[in-house]
């Protein structure tokens, strides 16, 4: 998925019946024509925490395949056909999502799901920038990256069908605080905080949702491709599998919640895996004021407060899901070690936001 390919050879446990796969493919991908002839080299990127990603290099082409986790037992977290739907709805009214190739719900050709796609080419941002950027390109890929998310919440999700089916209609603030609250309940671990100063905030101060769009959900650098042509534009948004139609300001909080700045402590600059510091990149301050400027939204900082809460409470509970696997030894990834102190970090952040204030200005 990048100029600089980052895939690498297939984990034993993630392996697949790659010759099924291509004969399924010859047979539903027929305008890509002599273009899929013979198997193909297959690799797999490495990252996520979801859903799997592989490289498909036929000699004339490169596809992109998705797939569940192996041995992954709830389809809902998993949808491909969800995930395909999205993007392929999209296509027509958004520039940003690659082309789709087939959908595969048969599970006896590779023993799950899956879908295939055009491999987008350009760039991914990781956590540092791999080249150099003057402080006014570095704004200037901030302001294509926003835009792209201005114009996802722009689409009219009532003219596509397969997108308005998302839709369950007011109150997605609501669902999402009760939610969330009632993730981190079933995912509590001995040596968790407390949080229900923080839940009970959210809960007394949830506003009526600002509109119904098409959100992404995990809006991050990370899950954008660069144009190869000029690194400053995006070509392409990938990871679809969160998206959903809802609230925009609950999309650009929780975006912003991974949005690490230049003078963020210590602590929470360990968070960065984005290139978010770079001199000239935006801070969440000058963020939320140009979306509220270019959506005509008026935000005030007591509004602001709450998005900017539920944001870091939602990447709370992300960790903490994490690290209730590591606790209970469901998995003995040592990265995962570091989540139990995340989680206690981000409901002091949380506690310090709803006792003074939002760190935005009035916009």
């Amino acid at each position: 998925m990048s100029t600089a390919d980052e895939s690498r050879p297939v984990r034993e446990e993630d392996a697949f019946d790659v010759a099924a796969m291509s004969v399924w493919l010859r047979g539903h991908a027929e305008a890509f024509g002599d273009d899929l002839d013979g198997t193909p080299e297959v690799r797999q990127f490495p990252g996520g925490a979801s859903n799997l990603t592989y490289l498909l290099r036929f000699p004339r082409r490169d596809l992109i395949l998705r797939r569940p986790p192996s041995g992954a037992k709830a389809k809902s977290a998993h949808d491909m056909s969800r995930e395909y739907v999205i993007q392929r709805a999209l296509a027509p009214v958004y520039p940003y999502v690659a082309r789709m190739v087939g959908l595969c719900t048969d599970e006896s050709v590779i023993g799950s799901e899956f879908y295939v796609m055009e491999r987008l080419d350009g760039t991914i941002l990781r956590k540092e920038l791999p080249f150099a950027l003057s402080s006014d390109e570095a704004s200037t890929l901030c302001e294509h990256a926003w835009e792209a998310l201005v114009r996802l919440h722009s689409v009219d999700v009532s003219d596509v069908p397969e997108l308005a089916e998302l839709g369950r209609g007011d109150g997605y603030v609501a669902r999402q605080v009760a939610g969330w609250s009632d993730r981190l309940a079933r995912a509590a671990t001995d040596d968790l905080g407390d949080w229900s100063g923080v839940t009970a905030w959210l809960d007394a101060h949830q506003p009526a949702d600002v509109g119904q769009c098409l959100i992404h959900n995990d809006w991050r650098f990370d899950n954008m491709v660069l144009d190869p042509t000029d690194r400053l534009r995006v070509h392409g948004v990938l990871d679809w599998e969160m998206a959903t139609v809802g609230d925009p300001l609950m999309d650009l909080g929780g975006a912003l919640a991974y949005w690490i700045q230049a003078d963020d402590d210590d602590f929470f600059q360990a968070f960065r895996r984005q290139p978010t510091t770079a001199p000239g990149m935006w801070t969440r301050e000058q963020v939320v004021q140009w979306y509220a400027g270019r959506t005509g939204l008026r935000v005030t900082a007591e509004q602001w407060r709450f998005y900017e809460v539920f944001g870091l409470f939602r990447l709370g509970v992300i960790c903490q899901q994490i690290w209730y696997r590591y606790f209970h030894g469901q998995t003995h990834n040592e990265a995962y070690a570091r989540f139990g102190p995340a989680v206690a970090y981000l409901e002091s952040r949380c506690r310090g936001l709803v006792s003074t204030g939002s760190t935005v200005g009035d916009t």
